[in-house]
Parts: C-alpha cells; sequence; structure tokens
C-alpha cells in the first residue's frame, strides 16, 4: 500500500468518524509521491493531488515544506511544467511558506544568474521575516562580492519594508459579542486538559472548545453578522486565567478568527476576546502571539452607597452593578484610533491598554512573532551596509525615575535587558527585550511548540540560552496510545534541537518523568536569571520565571529573547510566629486570604509581580509559594532570600544537576556542565560580597506591600472551589479561602499529594505521620483513598536511601513500576494508599481522575471545574486545596479531621516551618544597581 493511499484511508475515517477534513500534510515521503502523481498528466488523483499540495501542506521547517519548495524552485526554473501552478503562483506560495527551505529557494533564486528570476524572488524576500544566521549570511556575502540583488535586498530590510508595506490595523472594528462563560474563564475550558493529546491536530483539538452547542452558536452569529468578529467574554470575570494554553488561543481563532494564509489550513490568526476584569497576563501574551486582541471591560463596578463607600452582600463581598450589557448578540465598534469600546454612538469604555503602540505592531504584522524577527532583521541589515535603521517600530518603552530605587524585577530587568537606549535604569511600565535564561518546554504543549518552532523555521536552540528542558510529566501517569504516539517523537524533535529531554530518543538513560517546574527549579542556578516555560506554574524560587505560550517557549528557544513590561511589584513580608503545627501551605493560603482583606477584597496580586520576602527557606521550600501565585494571578513572583540560603539553593541545584549528567542525560552541547559552571561563578560572586543575593532597593516603590501576619494562621487553610456558591462568577476562584473548622464532619472521598505543590519535606511528612498514626492505632486503614505522586525521581530515591520510602511502601496497595507503567487511566478507587509514577498525576486531569461527584482534599493547584474530578448529574466534583498533613488524614478519617485529631497526628513531625527575617533585606539604593545593557 502506498503512503498516498494510507493517506486516503485516514482520510476517510476522519471523515466518517469525526467529521473532520484531511490532516495536514508534514511528511517528504508522502509529498513526493503527491508531486509525482501532479507530473503525471493522466493520473486518476491528480486533482486531489495539487490541492494537497498547493492547500494542505505545512510550512516552515517540516520535511514536507523542503520537498514543496524544491519542487516550486524547478516549476520557476523551467525544469518542471504545471499548467495550474504558473511561475508567479509558485512565487506566491513561497511568499506563504514563512521560511526555512523557502527562503534558501528563494536565497537561491534571487542570487542566481536569471536576471528576471532574481528580481522576482528579491520582491518575495522582501516580504519576508523568519531568516536566520546561514540565510543573513548568505545575503552579507552576496553583497559583499558586489552583488546588486543583495543590496537591493538588504536596503528594503533596513528600512523595515516588510513591515511598513503591510495595511495599517483598520480604525474601525465591529465585533458581536458572545459570553464563554460567567465568572473567571480558565483556559481548560477553551482547551480542556484531558484532550491534550490532540493539541497539535488543530481541526480535531478544535472541536472540545468550550461545548458543540456553543460553537454553533458562534456560528450562528457569524453568519447573523458577516461584517463582525465574534469577541469571547468572560463576564464578571477574567478570561482566560490558569494555563497559558496556545491551544485555547488557537481554538478561539479558528472558530473566531482570521485565516492566516489561504495555503495553510487550520492556523487562524486575530481573535478578539475580552473579560469584565480584562485578560489573564499570560493568556494576554498567547493573544499577542497571534496579533489578537484582548479587552478589559469593566462592565461590571463596584456599587457604592451615598456616602461613597463600596456596599456588600453577607459573605463580605462587594455587591457588582454592571455599568453596561454584553449580553451574547450585542453588536459593539472597536475605535483603534480613539481606543474606545462603542455602542452605536454611546462610549463605553476606555480600551487604551489593548492598544499600546507595541500590541499595534502585533496586529498589522500578524502576531508578535514577526515583529521580534523584523526588528533583528533590520538591525542586522542596516549594520551589514553601514546605514543607521530609520525608527520604524515604536520604540522601547523606557521609563526612567530619578533617585527611585529597584525593586527585585526591575533590577532583573534591567540586568537582562538588550538594545535599550535609556543611560539609567529601568522602572516599572518600560516595556523591553530581555535575554532569556532558561526555557522549559512541557510535553502537552510541547507538539505545539515543535510547530511553532517548525513554521518559523527555526533548526536549532538560540546559543544565548543557559539551558532548556523538555519534560515528559504531564503524560507521566498512563503510557497509552496517545502518549506512545505523540512523546516520543517530541523527545527526538527536541533532543535533535538542543534541548535536554526527559526522556531519551536513543533508549540509553531512564525515562525521567520529573515535574517540569521541579526540573527548572533546580537548572536555574542564578536568582538574576528569566525564565520561560510552557506552563502557567513556571514560578521559580530563584530568578524570575514566568509562564508561557507553546509560541513563546518556541520564540524563546529560537531567539534567546523575549520581549515584555517589566511589571510593577507587590511585596510581601511576614511578622509574628509560624505555629508548631501549622505547615508552609498553610502560610501561602493565608497570604491570600489576608491580602484580600487588607485591601478590601481587591487582589493587588493580579498582574503584578509578587516579591515575597522569604529569607532563610531553601528554594525547594520556597518554591510552594512561587507555584502558589500563578492561582493568585500573579504574573510572576521573585523570592528574596539572604546570602546564605541562596549558597544553600544553589548548592542543592548543582547536586541535582549532577545526577542527571550522571543519569546520561548530559548532550553534546555540555549544557547541563555549564548550568553546574554558572552556579559555581554565582556562589563565589556571592561570597566574595561582590554580588550579593538579589534584593530590592531601600528606596524601591511598590505598588502596595502586603504584610502577612504568622500569629493568625492557627488552623489549616483551605482554597475552596465553593462549587455551590449562588452566584456563578464566584465559583472556581482561588480567593475563598476558609479554615478547616469550617468542613466539620464534611465527608472526603480522595485525597492527594502530589504535583508541583510538594517537595521533599512532604513525603518524609507523609512517613513521619503514617509513623505516628501507627503508633497511636496500631495499624492504618484508609477510608478514603490516598494517591501520592512525588515530584522528581530524585526524591523517590533519596526516600529509599533514607529509609522513608519503606513505610510508604508498606502501606501501599498499588506501587509504580517503570517496568510496566500503566496503559490505561484508573477509573476506581480502593481506600488505600497509591504510590504512583512522578508526575503531575491528578492535578493535570488529562490522563488520571477522580470518581465523577467526589470530594477531593488535595495539594495541587487546581481549583478548575472538571479538572481533577468531574460532575454527575446529582453533585458536583469539588477538588479543595490543602497541606500534605491535612491531606494524609483526611483520608485516613474519610473526612475532614477536627483540630484535636489534627494536632495529635502532626504531634512531634517536623512540619515546613517558617521563620521570618528580623532584619530588612535590601540594599542601598545606587550600591549595587544593574546597568542595562545597550548593544543588540
Amino acid at each position: 500500500m502506498s503512503l498516498y493511499t494510507e493517506y486516503l484511508d485516514e482520510i476517510q475515517t476522519r471523515k466518517t468518524e469525526q467529521g473532520l477534513n484531511p490532516k495536514p500534510i508534514d511528511s517528504a515521503e508522502l509529498l513526493s509521491e503527491i508531486i509525482a502523481q501532479i507530473k503525471d498528466a493522466g493520473h486518476e488523483h491528480r486533482e486531489d493531488s495539487l490541492k494537497f499540495f498547493i492547500y494542505n501542506t505545512l510550512p516552515g521547517t517540516t520535511s514536507a515544506a523542503g520537498v514543496k519548495a524544491q519542487f516550486l524552485k524547478e516549476i520557476i526554473l523551467g525544469e518542471e511544467t504545471v499548467a495550474e501552478i504558473t511561475a508567479e503562483f509558485a512565487f506566491e506560495l513561497l511568499s506563504h511558506m514563512k521560511g526555512g527551505p523557502s527562503i534558501a529557494v528563494l536565497l537561491d533564486l534571487a542570487l542566481g544568474n536569471d536576471e528576471a528570476v532574481a528580481k522576482q524572488a528579491a520582491e518575495v524576500l522582501k516580504t519576508q521575516v523568519f531568516l536566520y544566521d546561514a540565510d543573513t549570511a548568505r545575503l552579507q556575502d552576496a553583497f559583499k562580492a558586489g552583488n546588486a540583488v543583495a543590496k537591493d535586498i538588504l536596503e528594503s530590510y533596513a528600512k523595515a519594508e516588510f513591515f511598513t508595506k503591510l495595511p495599517d490595523v483598520a480604525e474601525k472594528i465591529e465585533v458581536v459579542t458572545f459570553i464563554a462563560g460567567e465568572g473567571d474563564i480558565s483556559t481548560d475550558l477553551l482547551s480542556p486538559g484531558h484532550q491534550a493529546h490532540s493539541r497539535a491536530d488543530r481541526e480535531l483539538h478544535g472541536q472540545c472548545m468550550i461545548t458543540p452547542e456553543a460553537q454553533q452558536e458562534i456560528v450562528a452569529l457569524k453568519e447573523k453578522h458577516p461584517n463582525a468578529k465574534v469577541m469571547l467574554i468572560a463576564e464578571k470575570g477574567t478570561m482566560g486565567v490558569g494555563s497559558s494554553r496556545m491551544s485555547g488561543v488557537n481554538n478561539v481563532a479558528l472558530w473566531a478568527g482570521t485565516q492566516a494564509s489561504p495555503y495553510v489550513p487550520f492556523i487562524n490568526i486575530a481573535p478578539v476576546v475580552a473579560g469584565t476584569n480584562g485578560i489573564a497576563p499570560i493568556f494576554l501574551t498567547t493573544v499577542d502571539v497571534t496579533g489578537g486582541i484582548g479587552l478589559d471591560l469593566k462592565n461590571w463596578v463596584k456599587k457604592v452607597d451615598e456616602n461613597g463607600n463600596t456596599v456588600t452582600d453577607q459573605n463580605g463581598d462587594p455587591v457588582l452593578e454592571e455599568a453596561y450589557s454584553v449580553a451574547t448578540g450585542t453588536v459593539l465598534t472597536i475605535d483603534t484610533k480613539a481606543k474606545k469600546l462603542f455602542n452605536g454612538e454611546e462610549e463605553l469604555a476606555d480600551i487604551s491598554s489593548a492598544f499600546t503602540p507595541q500590541k499595534v505592531e502585533f496586529m498589522k504584522a500578524g502576531g508578535s512573532y514577526a515583529v521580534v524577527f523584523g526588528k533583528k532583521l533590520q538591525t542586522l541589515a542596516a549594520e551589514t551596509l553601514g546605514v543607521e535603521a530609520p525608527t520604524v517600530y515604536a520604540p522601547s518603552k523606557e521609563i526612567s525615575h530619578e533617585g527611585q530605587g529597584l525593586t527585585a524585577v526591575e533590577k532583573i530587568f534591567n540586568r537582562n535587558a538588550v538594545g535599550v537606549a535609556s543611560d539609567t535604569p529601568l522602572h516599572a511600565g518600560s516595556n523591553v527585550r530581555v535575554k532569556v535564561n532558561i526555557v522549559g518546554s512541557q510535553d502537552t504543549t510541547g507538539p505545539m511548540t515543535s510547530q511553532e518552532l517548525e513554521a518559523m523555521a527555526a533548526s536549532t536552540i538560540s546559543p544565548l540560552v543557559d539551558g532548556a528542558y523538555q519534560s515528559g510529566c504531564h503524560t507521566a501517569s498512563v503510557w497509552d496510545k496517545k502518549a506512545q504516539a505523540n512523546i516520543p517523537k517530541l523527545m527526538a524533535f527536541m533532543n535533535k534541537f538542543g534541548l535536554i529531554t526527559a526522556r531519551d530518543p536513543k533508549g540509553i538513560y531512564h525515562s525521567m518523568t520529573d515535574v517540569i517546574h521541579k526540573v527548572l527549579n533546580d537548572i536555574t542556578v542564578d536568582d538574576r536569571a528569566i525564565i520561560i516555560g510552557g506552563d502557567s506554574h513556571t514560578r521559580m524560587s530563584k530568578g524570575v520565571a514566568f509562564g508561557a505560550d507553546s509560541g513563546t517557549v518556541a520564540l524563546a528557544l529560537a531567539t534567546g529573547e523575549s520581549a515584555m513590561p517589566i511589571p510593577d511589584s507587590v511585596k510581601v513580608t511576614f511578622k509574628g510566629k509560624m505555629a508548631e503545627h501549622m505547615d508552609f501551605r498553610d502560610v501561602v493560603h493565608a497570604t491570600q486570604a489576608q491580602m484580600l482583606k487588607q485591601f478590601g477584597g481587591e487582589n493587588v496580586f493580579q498582574g503584578r509581580i509578587i516579591e515575597v520576602h522569604i529569607g532563610t527557606l531553601m528554594a525547594d521550600q520556597a518554591f510552594t509559594f512561587t507555584d502558589w501565585t500563578a492561582e493568585m494571578k500573579a504574573k510572576a513572583s521573585i523570592c528574596i532570600s539572604n546570602d546564605e540560603t541562596l549558597i544553600k539553593s544553589i548548592e542543592l541545584a548543582k547536586s541535582r544537576i549532577q545526577i542527571m549528567i550522571n543519569k546520561g542525560m548530559e548532550n553534546e552541547a555540555k549544557t547541563l556542565q555549564g548550568l553546574i559552571d554558572l552556579a559555581d561563578e554565582r556562589i563565589a560572586g556571592v561570597k566574595s560580597g561582590e554580588q550579593p543575593a538579589l534584593a530590592p532597593d531601600d528606596n524601591a516603590k511598590y505598588y502596595a506591600e502586603v504584610v502577612v501576619d504568622l500569629d493568625e494562621i492557627v488552623e489549616p487553610m483551605i482554597a475552596d472551589p465553593d462549587v455551590n456558591n449562588e452566584d456563578v462568577s464566584k465559583r472556581y476562584t482561588h480567593d475563598v479561602i476558609r479554615p478547616v473548622s469550617y468542613y466539620n464532619d464534611k465527608p472526603v472521598d480522595l485525597g492527594f499529594v502530589g504535583s508541583c505543590m510538594v517537595h521533599k519535606g512532604d513525603m518524609q511528612i507523609i512517613a513521619q505521620m503514617l509513623r505516628n498514626l501507627e503508633k497511636q492505632n496500631g495499624s492504618i486503614e484508609f477510608k478514603a483513598p490516598l494517591v501520592v505522586a512525588p515530584p522528581t525521581y530524585n526524591i523517590v530515591d533519596e526516600l529509599k536511601a533514607e529509609g522513608d520510602w519503606e513505610i510508604l511502601a508498606k502501606y501501599a496497595g498499588f506501587e509504580f513500576d517503570d517496568e510496566k507503567p500503566k496503559t490505561a487511566a484508573r477509573t476506581k478507587y480502593e481506600n488505600i494508599l497509591y504510590l504512583e509514577r512522578p508526575g503531575c498525576n491528578l492535578c493535570m486531569g488529562n490522563q488520571e481522575k477522580a470518581e465523577p461527584g467526589d470530594t477531593v482534599i488535595a495539594t495541587s493547584t487546581r481549583l478548575f471545574q472538571g479538572r481533577v474530578v468531574a460532575d454527575t448529574s446529582e453533585k458536583k466534583g469539588e477538588s479543595l486545596l490543602g497541606s500534605t498533613p491535612l491531606v494524609v488524614l483526611s483520608t485516613v478519617l474519610g473526612r475532614f479531621p477536627t483540630m484535636v485529631e489534627y494536632k495529635a497526628a502532626v504531634e512531634g513531625i517536623d512540619l515546613t516551618a517558617f521563620t521570618p527575617l528580623e532584619e530588612e533585606l535590601t540594599t542601598k539604593f545606587g550600591s549595587e544597581q544593574a546597568v542595562p545593557v545597550k548593544v543588540v
């Protein structure tokens, strides 16, 4: 059977079973067969083959793109004749292939001997931006050799005509509203975790957005309002909370966006999304990738009485009243020039935050990638020609306040900024390009990152990146057919690209399913680093880390850079004494609760940096705080440690990197050894006093300051999805924090300890509790299942060496076996302890879940509806979040414990203790100022 026949069979299966179109072609072998059929004038499949070749072949660096580009070159040179593809049409097709083989072919033609062909090729090249070193080197060499065409192309690039000749953003954009949900809308609604396996198949994955009924309602709105774009709205909430999910934006664009190219299927751009409280920061970055629009509607406002005081309900929450309606089907107008939202002639809202000069450039260019590459290309061309590049793009926004110190994040941005003109340090509000030190790709978004890298024609990791890792943790629980089909292919691609990969494509080292955030936390060896990871919980306790979409991850891998604003910071400090029976997780939850109380219900963390003065808490333990900041809706978090603690944390990171080397995970570039060398440099700098641990200046300016009183934390604190709240908009938020006594006698159906929110100490706590309970009761009987998933294999190995794993295994009714991994997800649970493979497990909800309708108490991070546990028709599933000791005891009892029971169970156990520092961790302004880098 030929590859083409197999492809036809696949097409028929997709059509009959799923109602889908043919899958886009990325295989060179299949496309070569299709080209052979095109050349055969009498071939029965010639007509379809032409359509597949023209309209259904993926561009960029796919192997199919290489074959397509070469065939188009042959047509242009007259070596092959295809009546339906003229030379002019062949050039047009090349212009839509974005880079890689198509650029190589265009350069061949432009620098060739046929003057007419060279001129045509040059005109196409002038529209392209995805050129890499090998491409620009050819142009530079030809220019130096006196080639006039090369000079012409470089002159065009120096003027950035690939950008300036694009049409401007329309002054008026008509939209029709569609309320996608009430309250915060998680990206899980737009791209469910349990459908992660299909994300790289864009048409298939698009079927899972919201509901089929919602999809048809969007289609109907488009048909009824053909001149309007459908705007998806989070009514009374924030759009896109939780994960970044490029797949979520892709799905929105698929249903309500614009096709990027007529010759590339199912890649749409420019969606319009909105929320009463705007767009979650990392999701907004994803919207920028597609050149879309994200609006902060502010259509519900706090009600005030005649004295101007906020009116609250019986729970103490502010009462909201509607400022204007955005009911589904409402036609509105976005005025991009006035930066206002109108309903007819009535002005509804100022939306200027959505139309900054930088964001308008993204919209004009069709996405942020083209702007990033365009700026680099313009600079290189101008330098080659020896001319000054004209100001085409909006300059980096550089804000500097004389005499004002720097926050920690401002210091990090100043240290890593590139292309900055300012002679003085930059402050919050500046928008700059920065060097990215560490990059992480996770396995359910990794296939999309691979696609993005292929689409932007990248073939190897940027040398600017210190270290990059491809995880296998989100698909760790079940090695099913979906994982077996996707993950080996992903690991092979990323390994070849230059990343350290969790699984070895060559099969030499043991497959690692360590949680990505834990690995990134270990390979980050500098508290002044910038980290970008393909997951919202990329929140390191060293440096500053930003969760990002798969596209931004791809851009960071390919260029070693990212462009972003310097966010405002909120300073968090602590006072009082932590009670011995409290766990640090309770401090984390109390921070959220006390912040909301201090600021009258306003979440001052949202969209900002949380600068937490953690002091003496090691990076492993401090990660519990930084990880949770994703649920606080913060942009990122920074831990301020003293010198001694920072050195200990880096030494621990070094030891774990060495373990990775010992296991055989090092690559040809010696990336891991390079990280150890960087760690040694950082430690030496701290010890010498020349480069002390990162700290803000004593006169830094903060958006707000939160002081957490440890004396107030007397009970375990729980984050509650509040699934039965009468106000739908208040369900599934992380702002409902309650003490355990609120849940007196509430039954628990399942407990989960695992994912990124736990560290080695949590596993030791479980072992100590089992010993305690065994001593108190003689034996231990679980009244509810307890699922335990250690975050890393290192932790498992250390627990085995130290003896704690023994008691865990003693009470385990199931213990993972890497030689025989599960091939199907568990659907029923017994009242036993399950020792699961290291990885995300229940937290992801894409493989394992609790039984529908269960009440789950977990150390996880997610409260999304249906994520950890689905609903039934009789009962909503709920995943309440708490500390490890609380989870363990609740499963032993089958209910939430009383405080008497809880204190007895943790007596004598070394919980994750925390003591605030007495001294202020700051530096004197001007004594340790980072200086912006002024070269590109």
